[in-house]
């Protein structure tokens, strides 16, 4: 089989905070193996030296990104790589990768992976149908929220196959699709992204007695809209009491203008947050090497409090190391995470924190439950769901 994966990546000077990215480079060997020939188009490489790559301009904005589309490059990406199916990763793009399909005469599949997803639904999943759907406040700077929606169920309705990360992901884009008149049935698979082996400790085989002494740490993205003011509140009430200490990870390090310029929300919450007692903010440079000592000398996760999260890449990240996670009772969290570690009310949170702090025998446990919500998570598994998902 040969496919050509068409790859949007938002941060290409800073490419292991690009979850997109990451997905690619942890799948293309596996795929590899399975006998794929892939080659991704994309504005870096990733995979291993089996990959083609075809590079490709960044975007610039995440506007651009959706409306913005060459069907010239698309077309002569098409002819040059014959492919069986072509993947996209940004769904608002796949309308005109449908047209360059039709132009270059090409009789390949069109998939769709829906690593972002522009919207979100209430908590309780709408009793007014006209409600259900709300667009993401990242995307609506100048009014552009709705045609986002719009530019994403357009791309929904060409797809031949349709991919998410989650049942949760599913819920919400057959909620969207519906709500635009898109019926998925039978075209909808969930295929989350795997884990990253450079990220996996078991705790079984690890001392995790004294792991982490007291350190909590947060490794998302800082963006307004992940509810990072939640965080920061919970990261007051988290230290006030002087048991607990907490680690925030600058993922993005200095961003570019063109990104800063529409969204400055990370780095002014970063500052408010390296401003906190007990409170410290590190960065990876980019090194996997350095997230893994990181995460490694910490005692649990905190997810983010992100409107009806779909997936997480770093919680997965968390878990992989042995880390039990904390999370608000919402979204893929309630999915994925262990009941006894949801709270809903930031006491809760704070009792949960102490508690694996204090209480050796629930981290132990903990630890070992978090890890081993990951085992199916191996790039072969999900290759392999992959390739069934797209064949």
């Amino acid at each position: 089989m040969r496919v050509l994966y068409l790859l949007n990546i938002s941060n290409p000077d800073r490419l292991a905070a690009d979850s997109g990215w990451i997905f690619a480079d942890l799948l293309a060997p596996a795929l590899a193996d399975a006998g794929v020939e892939m080659t991704v188009a994309a504005p870096a490489p990733a995979g291993d030296t089996r990959t083609g790559f075809h590079r490709t301009q960044v975007p610039g904005t995440k506007y651009r990104a959706r409306f913005s589309n060459d069907v010239g490059e698309l077309v002569s990406m098409i002819r040059a790589a014959k492919p069986d199916v072509v993947v996209a990763n940004q769904i608002e793009e796949a309308p005109a990768v449908r047209a360059a399909l039709l132009e270059a005469g090409s009789p390949a599949r069109l998939a769709g992976y829906c690593h972002y997803l522009p919207f979100t639904l209430p908590d309780d999943n709408g009793s007014d149908g006209a409600d259900r759907v709300r667009v993401d406040p990242a995307l609506d700077d100048g009014g552009l929220g709705r045609s986002v929606l719009l530019a994403f169920a357009a791309g929904l309705s060409v797809c031949d196959q349709v991919m998410v990360h989650s049942a949760v992901a599913a819920t919400m884009v057959t909620t969207a699709a519906a709500q635009a008149g898109v019926d998925l049935a039978g075209r909808l698979r969930v295929v989350p992204p795997p884990r990253d082996g450079r990220l996996v400790r078991d705790p079984a085989t690890t001392d995790t007695s004294d792991h982490g002494g007291a350190m909590g740490v947060y490794n998302h993205r800082l963006y307004a809209h992940y509810g990072t003011a939640q965080f920061i509140g919970l990261a007051r009430d988290l230290t006030a009491a002087g048991v607990v200490r907490v680690r925030v990870m600058d993922l993005f390090g200095d961003r570019r203008a063109e990104r800063t310029g529409l969204d400055d929300s990370p780095e002014r919450m970063r500052d408010q947050l390296a401003a906190m007692a007990h409170v410290q903010v590190v960065s990876d440079r980019g090194d996997r090497v350095r997230y893994r000592q990181l995460l490694a000398g910490a005692r649990f996760g905190i997810a983010p409090f992100r409107p009806g999260c779909p997936w997480s890449m770093s919680v997965v990240d968390c878990q992989g190391m042995g880390l039990p996670v904390i999370a608000p009772r919402t979204g893929w969290f309630a999915e994925h995470i262990d009941p006894d570690l949801c709270f809903t009310t930031t006491s809760e949170a704070v009792a949960l924190a102490e508690r694996l702090v204090t209480d050796t025998a629930f981290h132990t446990l903990h630890a070992e439950r978090a890890f081993a919500s990951t085992a199916g998570l191996t790039p072969a598994t999900v290759a392999a769901s992959y390739l069934e998902a797209i064949a």
